[in-house]
């Protein structure tokens, strides 16, 4: 027997059991169908089943079991009895998932209930989900999927959390972390582009786009103002929205390398990120229309090879640090404006994960950091001028050079 001192109250346990299988049955009695090939599990087989799973479960585990194997049978025949062409497994697999549901709501009755509630959602939301997987969604879309799945699910349990020291204390765990949270900003790009549309979805795409290389993503609008195929406005939005996007980063570097010092900066990305998003803001109200066809870039969701540049030149940048910081903070400053160059992202996590480790100062890291993203705002600058020319080039310069005025105010300010 069960010790009922760990159970919930019988009455609560078969009151909750009683209406899950109401709940559910609900759903499988509208689509039972009528006349002689109506399904043979509707509204009242769906409550006994429930019931008697809660009511196995109190008197006896043993009983428990044989109801369990008995709703398994029943499902079983009815299944193998069924006059449709095309059966399927759904009621059966729901009744015998019921059962369970019903077993749950006596030790834990808020849970069962939760279970049911999505049991009986996914039921009603066959033909979206049907639309969803068969037409909305795309093989390569899936693929994608899959692959994103995989890396989360799988291959980041495995990557060892020791820090490594001549990655300036970051484990292989935290760098495939950034990794993944890039391929999901490339994921997230392309999903805001399929369902907001073509003036939306390409500044949002840039502002997800600055996640991943706001110096790609400038160059990229760039092409496009000089090819015709977007407005210089939009264009402008979506390039200066992806700086805003760096900024954005470091809360996100920082509670992935230094999640203690979380709070310390905070304030820095506020001062940093609001004047991009007003101006990406007011640049994107004055931007025309323009066909969805022109703006909808239509590249796969994950970039392999994109995210795998990035991560080189994380580790890269980190190992540059590193060195530098050997020497002193003013050569730990001058690595700092080398690795930047290139990619502001790897200096930054290296300066964070020194200061979460107490190897500098939260202020030198600061520092550090808007040095960082001074030297690149000039990378960018001249990459701006380069791929869209000399408006589009003056545009994107000014918004970054108004950007980085105000955060060196205030951190000058702060000292």
């Amino acid at each position: 027997m069960i010790d009922k001192g760990t159970l919930a109250a019988e009455p609560v346990a078969l009151a909750v059991a009683l209406g899950a299988g109401l709940l559910i049955g609900l759903e499988r009695e509208r689509r039972k169908g009528e006349g002689d090939d109506r399904g043979a599990a509707g509204l009242r087989t769906f409550m006994v089943t429930a019931l008697a799973g809660a009511m196995g479960q109190i008197l006896s585990l043993h009983l428990a079991a044989v109801v369990l194997a008995g709703v398994a049978l029943l499902a079983g025949l009815s299944y193998w009895r069924s006059r449709s062409q095309d059966p399927g497994l759904t009621t059966e697999v729901a009744l015998l998932a019921t059962a369970l549901i019903g077993m749950l709501a006596v030790p834990q009755p808020a849970l069962a209930a939760g279970a049911a509630v999505v049991l009986a959602v996914v039921l009603a939301a066959r033909d979206r989900l049907h639309r969803f997987a068969t037409q909305w969604l795309s093989e390569a879309e899936m693929h994608d999927a899959l692959m994103l799945a995989a890396l989360l699910l799988i291959l980041l349990p495995l990557m060892p959390t020791q820090p490594l020291a001549w990655l300036g204390g970051l484990s292989a765990r935290r760098m495939l972390t950034l990794l993944v949270a890039i391929l999901m900003m490339q994921a997230l790009s392309h999903v805001a582009q399929r369902l907001l549309g073509a003036r939306a979805g390409l500044p949002l795409s840039g502002l997800l786009g600055g996640f991943v290389s706001s110096t790609a993503t400038i160059t990229a609008m760039g092409g496009r103002v000089r090819g015709g195929l977007a407005p210089l406005s939009l264009a402008c939005s979506a390039a200066v929205l992806s700086s805003a996007a760096t900024w954005m980063q470091v809360v996100l570097m920082a509670s992935v390398v230094a999640p203690r010092a979380l709070s310390e900066w905070l304030p820095m990305v506020l001062v940093g990120v609001v004047p991009p998003l007003l101006i990406g803001g007011l640049l994107w109200r004055q931007a025309p229309d323009a066909p969805p066809a022109v703006l909808l870039p239509g590249r796969p969701v994950l970039r392999l090879r994109e995210a795998a540049t990035v991560g080189a030149l994380l580790i890269a940048g980190a190992v540059v640090v590193n060195l530098a910081q050997q020497h002193g903070d003013m050569g730990l400053m001058l690595g700092t404006a080398v690795a930047a160059v290139a990619d502001a992202h790897a200096p930054m996590v290296a300066l964070m994960s020194m200061s979460g480790g107490g190897q500098i100062a939260p202020q030198l890291a600061m520092s550090g950091v808007l040095l960082a993203i001074s030297v690149n705002s000039v990378t960018r600058s001249v990459a701006a001028w380069l791929a869209g020319g000399r408006a589009y080039g003056l545009g994107v310069a000014a918004a970054l050079a108004l950007n980085l005025a105000l955060a060196w105010l205030w951190h000058l300010g702060m000292r």
